[in-house]
């Protein structure tokens, strides 16, 4: 679990230095500043995005989406995330109105890509941490800017990470290197397009609910390993 660990650190070390940074940042560039980090994950969405090779995957990201999307919607994760930012805001006795906003884009969006997911596969599979690293160094910088934006919200996401990372860790050094190279690619394009709405969000064009599409990761691993 070393490299969820590094990467626990690096989002507590960059929230805070970007606290800090908040302070001094007047609200026009903490205005710029979110909107470099939804322009980034755009970019870094729409990457991974491009990972569909033919019609069969363009057939199974959609229905991921779909099929987990109802199911997110029938199970309200995006409100069970907003209470869950609600609380820990009470529990902080915080008075940022940002908090909730905060911990659910830094949430959502450290957690949703499969870099978590293949990071920690890799972690608990082999007992490496490569693409955790690389992760770690990218959420540390979005850290800062999240923070010093967004609020201390951003600080508590570090326990999502931690968590839900280290969960997968455990899981993966039990189950084994039994996912297949189908299952991990329609899980990229999936995330993908689920980062993409988080830049939406970030940028202000639009609110999509993309804690209720988290299932599509799911449907996504197991569509791809069956069809």
């Amino acid at each position: 679990m070393l490299g969820t660990v590094i990467n626990t650190v690096t989002v507590i070390t960059g929230s805070a230095i970007g606290l800090v940074l908040g302070n001094k940042f007047s609200e026009r560039l903490q205005k710029i500043a979110i909107q470099s980090v939804g322009l980034f994950t755009l970019t870094v969405g729409l990457k991974m995005a491009f990972g569909i090779k033919d019609i069969k995957d363009a057939i199974i990201v959609l229905l991921s989406l779909a099929i987990g999307g109802i199911i997110g919607e029938l199970l309200d994760i995006e409100s069970f995330l907003e209470r869950l930012g609600d609380t820990l805001k009470k529990k902080a006795s915080s008075n940022v109105a940002t908090f909730t906003q905060g911990f659910m884009a830094a949430s959502l969006l450290f957690c949703v890509g499969p870099m978590a997911i293949t990071g920690a596969i890799e972690d608990g599979i082999k007992g490496t941490y490569n693409i955790l690293l690389t992760k770690s160094i990218m959420d540390g910088i979005s850290s800062i800017v999240l923070s010093a934006s967004l609020g201390v919200g951003v600080i508590f996401s570090s326990l999502v990470v931690l968590g839900y990372q280290g969960i997968l860790t455990i899981l993966a050094s039990m189950v084994g290197n039994i996912l297949p190279e189908s299952s991990v690619n329609c899980i990229t394009v999936v995330g993908g397009l689920m980062i993409i709405g988080i830049g939406i969000n970030l940028l202000g064009i639009g609110k999509i609910k993309v804690g209720n599409l988290l299932p599509g990761l799911l449907i996504g691993g197991v569509l791809g390993a069956l069809i």
